[in-house]
């Protein structure tokens, strides 16, 4: 199979762990990213643009896909959250190539507003499938047009997501990585309170400088080597769900088991799926819970470890990167 692969392949986006796995399976991969190399911040009027549901095409892609895709004839074309393509496109798409098949991915929740524009929700109805990360998304995407949804979790990758090569070497008893948002901050900020030391990485935080000592924040992102280093070193992580965005389990639950790490997270259903809650994870669902759950592990690093180990057995056993993913997917284009 010939696969023109469409996404936002920035040297961090997961996306590019999907192409990369792909061309591991064995399968005749070209790609096109969807972001310009330079980075250019966007223009207000480009923004505007965004907000209306009418995102402009950074990268003319408009242009540049129909030019590979005949000079490449892929038998499918995998579109990545690419909301800037109106259905013309599509149409051009199935003119050049009358037995291609076209599939749209988004590990975002489609469903809702900013994660959609107006171009998308045209299109819809025009790909031969469309996989989503969110179940509630089997039954509503058909309502916006949809012929066919295919519900897949997330993923780790097999390469980057592994387990330390060493025994760990300790340095932070709690740690979280991701950005800021109200709920989370004030879950570790009653953490700090209780004497708890919480490591945090990511963007937004600045507005939380100085909150409590207990809250050691280094104000920036880290992604590859850098998050699985902090993974390695950290006897519990954290992991918080984005309610904006309908959460139940995020690329996060599935990375962090991966590298050996102990997760603590929210309980949900997807959790409980994915885990079996106090053997390859562990769950909490209240701040006091939390609290809880934290000052017994901390104090039991034999059993912290034990589930670890059994996290990251679960990942593999289970099929949870992203070879074992992408084969699922592509065997429902069949």
């Amino acid at each position: 199979m010939r696969i023109l692969f469409v996404a936002e392949l920035s040297s961090h986006a997961r996306a590019k762990q999907r192409l990369e796995a792909l061309r591991d399976l064995g399968y005749a991969v070209t790609e096109i990213s969807t972001v310009s190399e330079q980075g250019d911040r966007p223009s207000l009027i480009q923004r505007l643009r965004w907000k209306l549901g009418y995102p402009a095409d950074l990268v003319k892609l408009r242009q540049t896909l129909p030019e590979l895709a005949q000079e490449f004839a892929p038998d499918l074309i995998w579109i990545e959250k690419v909301l800037t393509l109106p259905p013309s496109t599509y149409h051009q798409l199935r003119q050049i190539l009358p037995q291609v098949k076209i599939i749209f991915y988004s590990e975002d929740d489609i469903f809702l507003r900013h994660n959609r524009s107006v171009y998308l929700k045209r299109s819809l109805p025009l790909f031969d499938l469309v996989f989503t990360t969110k179940p509630r998304n089997l039954e509503e995407l058909p309502k916006l047009g949809a012929q066919k949804v295919f519900c897949i979790y997330q993923a780790y990758d097999r390469y980057l997501h592994t387990p330390p090569p060493t025994p760990p070497q300790w340095q932070a008893d709690v740690s979280f990585v991701g950005s800021f948002e109200r709920d989370r901050a004030q879950s570790m900020l009653y953490l700090a309170k209780q004497g708890i030391k919480v490591k945090i990485w990511g963007s937004e935080w600045h507005r939380w400088r100085n909150s409590h000592p207990n809250l050691d924040i280094q104000y920036q992102a880290i992604y590859g080597s850098e998050f699985v280093a902090a993974i390695w070193t950290s006897k519990i992580n954290l992991n918080f769900l984005r309610q904006l965005n309908r959460d139940r389990h995020t690329s996060r639950s599935l990375e962090i088991p991966a590298c050996s790490g102990f997760m603590l997270t929210e309980r949900t259903d997807e959790h409980q799926a994915l885990f079996i809650e106090g053997k390859e994870a562990e769950f909490f669902a209240s701040p006091a819970e939390l609290l809880a759950k934290t000052k017994y592990y901390l104090a039991n690093d034999s059993l912290r470890e034990a589930i670890a180990q059994a996290g990251r057995s679960r990942c593999v056993t289970s099929g949870y990167s992203h070879h074992d993913r992408l084969q699922v997917m592509l065997a429902q284009l069949s």
